[in-house]
């Protein structure tokens, strides 16, 4: 079932997006410039049709240089063109054209002292041309762009947070339940949601006990599905297979799961998203401060000035969650996933800490027109946010 929209009573303008890498482009708002001194480089560049899992991997090919030691701020869509900066130590600036290739340009190389580390930005700035709309288009999105100005946008995470087959939160929830059968079993996929043949084929296979077999069919793209199979056919147990994937990857299958859960409570949330309530843990939007909510009426009209909204938990085994009835809303959808907050310490580096999240954000410098019959559309969000959110409420496309 589609989650609901905020913009509900505004019919929505259609349409499809991302049908050209150009059509998506995403610029990242830095919090800070390099300094030109230190030893790690600073490498902005624009990648087309790459994911950043991507980028990474080529980079430390290409300067022989550990994976983890590479720093990034945020993660970017991969059937876009994106410009981001990463950062690897010890290499010089006049090294880093070899990094470039037919969908890599290096933009610039500057050093500094510390590797950038996840959220080292203020932002993203997204410019996304909407093909196929229907009639009175800009009118339409121009009426939904005001409520979202004024409302703020959910702050979901959407369903490209949840793979390809949309199931990564329930391999992250086998994970945290230790059921290790079933995390190997939604990995490898259903076939009935798989459209490319080989996978379909290969999931078929493991699913009729053909390991071997399912292991020949599977494409070059399922890396780590191969990776799980290839210790099963050691004679590895389920759990030691899905331990032997990168912690990276594990943790954003867990992550992924606290995103999920995540998603419900803003659900759950949606027709008061710009309102606070008695025991909310509320968010600050000017230095990502929280505090209780003791008097409602005071912190609700700053709400209403957008200072501050209310936030939700990334479960965590160090979670606060909130009290009174936005308290109850987040334990009692914990206990529906009969999930606690003591099984996010799983150990091995994977433990989850969770933190909180506000249940929405400030649309920042829309701007809108019509070219050829499409729509042209640009916004900032905060860091973490996700142009998705926008997209939805302004096309009421099921798809997003």
């Amino acid at each position: 079932m589609p989650e609901p929209y905020l913009t509900a009573d505004l019919p929505g303008t259609g349409g499809i997006i991302k049908e050209s890498p150009d059509d998506f482009r995403v610029d990242e708002i830095p919090s800070y410039s390099p300094s030109g001194e230190g030893e790690h480089l600073y490498i902005e560049i624009e990648k087309r049709n790459l994911t950043t899992l991507d980028l990474l991997r080529k980079a430390a090919s290409v300067f022989s240089v550990p994976e983890r030691d590479i720093g990034y701020a945020g993660m970017k869509d991969a059937r876009a063109t994106t410009r981001q900066t990463i950062s690897i130590p010890l290499v010089s600036p006049e090294d880093a054209g070899k990094l470039a290739d037919e969908n890599i340009t290096v933009l610039s190389a500057i050093r500094h002292k510390n590797k950038l580390r996840t959220g080292h930005l203020l932002g993203n700035r997204f410019s996304i041309r909407i093909r196929e709309v229907e009639e009175d288009a800009e009118n339409k999105a121009r009426a939904i762009l005001a409520q979202l100005v004024a409302k703020g946008v959910p702050n979901r995470f959407g369903r490209q947070r949840y793979g390809s087959l949309g199931n990564s939160h329930l391999i992250g929830r086998a994970v945290i339940n230790q059921d290790y059968d079933a995390a190997v079993k939604l990995l490898v996929g259903d076939p009935e949601l798989i459209t490319n043949e080989r996978w379909k084929l290969a999931a078929t296979l493991f699913r009729n006990g053909q390991l071997t077999e399912s292991l020949a069919a599977l494409p070059g793209h399922c890396r780590y599905e191969r990776t799980v199979l290839r210790k099963l056919e050691a004679g590895k147990s389920t759990k030691q297979a899905i331990k032997s994937l990168p912690r990276s990857i594990l943790r954003l299958y867990l992550s992924a799961c606290q995103s999920f859960l995540f998603d419900r409570v803003v659900t759950m949330r949606l027709a008061t998203l710009n309102s606070v309530w008695e025991g909310d843990f509320a968010f600050k939007h000017d230095n990502g401060a929280c505090f209780f909510v003791e008097d409602e009426q005071v912190e609700d009209a700053r709400a209403k000035r957008f200072e501050i909204s209310a936030s939700g938990p990334l479960y965590g085994y160090k979670s606060t969650l909130s009290r009174g009835q936005s308290g109850i809303i987040e334990e009692s959808l914990l206990e529906s996933e009969g999930l606690k907050l003591d099984d996010f310490t799983l150990g091995g580096g994977l433990d989850m800490p969770g933190e909180r999240r506000p249940l929405r954000v400030a649309l920042q410098a829309p701007l809108l027109s019509s070219e050829d019959g499409d729509l042209l559309l640009s916004f900032s969000l905060p860091k973490g946010s996700y142009a998705t959110s926008v997209l939805r409420e302004i096309t009421k496309s099921p798809g997003l």
